[in-house]
């Protein structure tokens, strides 16, 4: 495959409006470069270095990013479609400037610790234990997502939108839940750490 390379103001190599399909990064690790309006299709990151890389209005359709390393990684405007990302520690990457999208993604064991993920939208997704201690979590929205042993402490879930998640266990003294929406047929999960049954 041609690459259109250019050097980027953080001098990384520029790679603009290219497609990569089917590339296995476990053998071959992706170049360092900042990446423009791209396309990565069924592509394999499991245990792979994405560290110091840009990446910047792409897309990922069918990966696999499982335990991979994001070590001061940037994400600006990022759709994740049906990937795996399985205990990707995002609180390594750098903060999330602009909002990323999760769409039929499994997220679980990741972490979110210490980082600003506002107005990011998990949509079908699981997110089984991962983890969002002292997250900034701003108008996050979880749409039909599964968050059963999720870790939610000190977070600020401002604005945020629970109406359709489910399986949460948010102790609301720990957190800022100021405007958060939720059902009636999840607040149950506001109040499982008091004790209180709750009867149809």
């Amino acid at each position: 495959m041609a690459f259109c390379f250019y050097i980027s103001s953080m001098n990384l190599p520029f790679v603009d409006s290219q497609t990569f399909q089917q590339n296995d990064y476990t053998t071959s690790i992706l170049p360092k470069g900042e990446y423009d309006t791209c396309t990565f299709i069924n592509c394999n990151f499991e245990n792979s270095d994405i560290s110091n890389n840009i990446f910047l209005e792409c897309e990922f359709i069918d990966c696999n990013f499982s335990n991979v390393n994001v070590m001061h990684t940037q994400f600006k405007d990022i759709e994740f479609k049906q990937c795996k990302l399985v205990g990707v520690q995002f609180n390594n990457s750098n903060d999330f400037l602009r909002a990323i999208n999760f769409s039929d993604c499994i997220l679980d064991f990741a972490s979110f610790t210490n980082t600003k993920i506002d107005s990011t939208n998990f949509n079908s997704s699981k997110l089984i234990g991962t983890d969002f201690t002292d997250t900034q979590a701003k108008k996050v929205v979880f749409k039909n997502c599964d968050l059963q042993n999720a870790i939610f402490e000190n977070t600020n879930l401002e604005q945020a939108n629970f109406s359709s998640a489910f399986n949460f266990n948010i102790l609301p003294s720990n957190n800022n839940l100021k405007k958060a929406i939720f059902s009636k047929n999840n607040l149950d999960g506001l109040l499982q750490s008091t004790g209180i049954i709750i009867k149809s």
